[in-house]
């Protein structure tokens, strides 16, 4: 009778330990709902947290006129959160860059990326969609006040830009996303032609 009671609480205890082992080998459900993006755990020296690259559409014509031609060379890099900013939701400093391919107005540019996430674990554990949303300025090196046909005239050397990202985090290290972005001098200068441009990135962190 012993040897049974000791072989059936080896059993039960065996069957315990499996039920908790398959548990947690179960992936989390799908989850909906706003939530911080999670914070890189291996940035770059400790600063860079992210590196986007991609093609954008140049001057698309949303929020004024389609004029100039040529696809966009885009590269950004973002930056580990400063502690100071977690007043204002710790936005990720930015500075990147629009090389226009056929000579035609680009801009290199900086400021704040806020981001959050919108649903997670949806096809493997860890992984999210995702939206971001940035504030900052940038430099462009096309026309202000007088531009030959097929370019714009912009205003001024130094504009706002604005931009809103749609994105999935595949991986931990790689995201794809789609993104929006604006520049304009807001009404400020004499002319503000603005140039809207939109395409899809890759992410990758490091």
């Amino acid at each position: 009778m012993r040897l049974m009671a000791r072989a059936m609480a080896a059993a039960a205890m065996a069957a315990v330990a499996a039920a908790a082992n398959g548990a947690a080998a179960q992936s989390p459900g799908t989850t909906l709902g706003f939530a911080p993006l999670p914070p890189n755990p291996r940035p770059t020296l400790g600063l860079i947290d992210e590196v986007k690259a991609g093609v954008l559409a140049h001057d698309i014509g949303f929020l004024g006129d389609s004029i100039e031609r040529g696809p966009d060379v885009n590269i950004e890099l973002l930056f580990t959160s400063p502690d100071i900013l977690s007043v204002i939701g710790s936005p990720r400093p930015h500075l990147g860059g629009d090389i226009n391919t056929d000579r035609n107005t680009s801009d290199g540019y900086f400021g704040l990326t806020w981001g959050i996430s919108l649903i997670q674990n949806l096809f493997a554990p860890g992984d999210y969609l995702f939206a971001t949303g940035s504030l900052g300025g940038a430099y462009q090196d096309g026309f202000i006040d007088n531009a030959p046909f097929g370019r714009k005239r912009l205003g001024s050397p130094v504009l706002f830009r604005e931009s809103a990202e749609l994105g999935f985090q595949v991986t931990p290290t790689i995201s794809v996303s789609a993104i929006l972005d604006h520049i304009s001098n807001a009404n400020l200068g004499k002319h503000n032609a603005g140039i809207t441009s939109g395409g899809a990135r890759v992410g990758f962190k490091f």
